[in-house]
């Protein structure tokens, strides 16, 4: 009886080991992209690498990952001459800023 235990205690911990390694490339989450008061888009899972230019500009973004993202008005994840980024952290919002203008794409921090 012990030695099944045992077996399966084991069969558990290499099970969850494969789920956390195949989630390392992912935001687990979702990221919600707003115009005005309508949601454009929703992201679920985003990878971690590289960076995520958004299908049009978004005014308002909620980061419902479980990774903090940084948003960008250029759609190449650059801060353009003057201009600044903005870290989001998880569980958190952000409102584009007339001055600055619409957040065009995303980087994940990981």
């Amino acid at each position: 009886m012990a030695a099944r235990r045992s077996l399966t205690a084991l069969t558990g911990v290499v099970v969850l080991c494969l789920v956390v390694t195949a989630c390392e490339d992912h935001a687990l989450g979702t990221i919600e992209l707003r115009t005005g008061r309508e949601t454009v888009e929703t992201l679920s899972d985003p990878s971690v690498d590289g960076c995520h230019r958004f299908r049009e500009g978004v005014a308002h973004v909620n980061n419902r990952t479980l990774n903090d993202i940084i948003l960008y008005t250029t759609p190449d994840c650059t801060e353009p001459r003057g201009g600044q980024s903005v870290y989001l952290t998880t569980g958190t919002s952000d409102d584009a800023v007339r001055s600055t203008g619409l957040w065009r794409s995303f980087s994940v921090v990981h």
